[in-house]
């Protein structure tokens, strides 16, 4: 079946600019075009759309997403390459995905530092008697919350 850009743009949920800033980018080298100059997608094109949506959502910039559609297009000889640079992608979006974790535990964190500050009318329920440093002992009770399965998100709403 032939697929016009708007076709495909309804389909993937993104936007025919979008598509056509692809192309201009060399994203789209696989798209045939008719008579007219525009632009004809096929069923097999959107294995390539999918893996450049996919790429794009992992941060990568065009340029080697494009560098990696070319590898696709030379074929068999270039599976190792393929696989190696999926590889790199993968530990590189596990490591952001870490990172995204961290700072989520810490604003969870502040959440309920925050919510006992609130229900307290005073940030000193936080800290060390006497001082404006926060009780160490605080945040472990909190990561123990955690540990003990509740919900980080939760208990930013809890009062105490």
């Amino acid at each position: 079946m032939l697929y016009s850009i708007g076709q495909v743009a309804d389909k993937l949920n993104i936007s025919t600019y979008t598509l056509r800033y692809y192309d201009k980018e060399g994203l789209l080298p696989f798209v045939d075009r008719n008579e007219s100059g525009r632009r004809i997608f096929k069923d097999a094109d959107f294995n390539y759309l999918e893996t450049i949506s996919c790429l794009k959502e992992a941060g990568l910039p065009v340029k080697q997403i494009a560098s990696f559609i070319e590898l696709c297009l030379a074929g068999d000889r270039t599976l190792d390459e393929r696989y190696e640079f999926l590889a790199e992608q993968e530990t590189n979006l596990e490591e952001k995905m870490a990172t995204l974790q961290h700072t989520m535990d810490f604003l969870r964190w502040k959440k309920w530092y925050y919510k006992r500050a609130l229900a307290a009318g005073t940030e000193d329920v936080n800290y060390i008697p006497g001082t404006t440093e926060t009780d160490p002992a605080l945040r472990s009770k909190f990561e123990a919350m955690v540990r003990d399965g509740m919900d980080a998100k939760e208990l930013g709403l809890l009062d105490k």
